[in-house]
């Protein structure tokens, strides 16, 4: 949702294209969607080869019409089977069409269980709302060059989780919940009597109340968010120290490695010094 709403606001600015950020870490994001927990392919000598998502979409998507598939299939620059995933989804956000391929896939439920395994997102009660989330993305007018680096099949997708890290809420939430004490207060002042001052203390105990919830969510987030910056720090910690012992087994290597080399040439040198006596 974050990636969808970020490339939408983005698209109100400028063209969205493959050098654009948003984009990037939507089709990431998408790809690992697309990727969890996909099954590998069993040949006959009973090995299990890795596949790609584009090898489920080429399959579930097959009714949808008019499709890009074939087209995608021929393309001479795009050879392994996730340069073509990664093309598909160009070409479908271009079509606008990306939705409905998503859909048609989910509906297809016995072609779904066969690519993937128990616990997939696709497979999820969440997967029922991906579709819906996609169709947004079809008032954007995309520009996508299908020779680019990003349909480089030999890299990983990437999430950058950066831009998700401080969320704050919009101006037109804080109206609407202002707006919202308001009809409660205008509410409890016109069903109360002049003599009674009960319905006054509950809406301002409403009102505090409502803002105590808020002040709570934002602790909460602030808390997960320098959860996940401590972590991120441990992690960078734990490789830089394994980064440092490495570093001091290179120097230690090359400082045996000159000590053996300095050997070896008094050697040489002494058996030089022989061999002139002999001459």
């Amino acid at each position: 949702r974050f990636s969808v709403k970020t490339l939408i606001d983005r698209s109100c600015f400028e063209t969205i294209d493959d050098s654009s950020p948003e984009f990037n870490n939507f089709a990431a994001i998408l790809e690992q969607i697309l990727s969890h927990r996909l099954k590998g392919q069993i040949s006959w000598f009973g090995y299990e080869s890795p596949r790609s998502f584009w090898d489920y979409i080429r399959v579930a998507c097959r009714k949808v019409s008019p499709s890009c598939i074939c087209s995608i299939e021929s393309m001479e620059n795009v050879g392994s089977s996730r340069a073509k995933g990664r093309a598909w989804i160009r070409v479908a956000l271009m079509e606008k069409h990306l939705s409905e391929y998503i859909s048609t896939a989910l509906r297809d439920f016995k072609t779904t269980r066969r690519f993937y395994e128990d616990g997939a997102i696709v497979l999820g009660e969440e997967a029922n709302m991906l579709a819906g989330m996609l169709l947004g993305l079809n008032a954007i007018d995309f520009s996508f060059c299908l020779k680019g680096e990003g349909l480089d099949g030999s890299f990983p997708a990437v999430i950058d989780y950066t831009p998700y890290l401080k969320f704050t809420q919009s101006s037109d939430s804080i109206s609407s919940d202002e707006e919202e004490l308001r009809t409660l207060g205008s509410s409890g002042s016109e069903g109360s009597t002049p003599e009674t001052i009960g319905p006054p203390f509950i809406t301002d105990e409403n009102s505090w109340y409502n803002k105590c919830k808020r002040v709570e969510q934002k602790y909460r987030l602030a808390l997960e968010q320098k959860g996940y910056l401590e972590e991120l720090v441990r992690l960078r910690e734990n490789q830089l120290s394994e980064s440092v012992s490495q570093n001091k087994l290179l120097l230690q290597r090359i400082e045996d490695m000159h000590l053996a080399h300095k050997m070896e040439k008094e050697q040489l040198e002494y058996i030089i010094v022989e061999l002139q006596d002999q001459l």
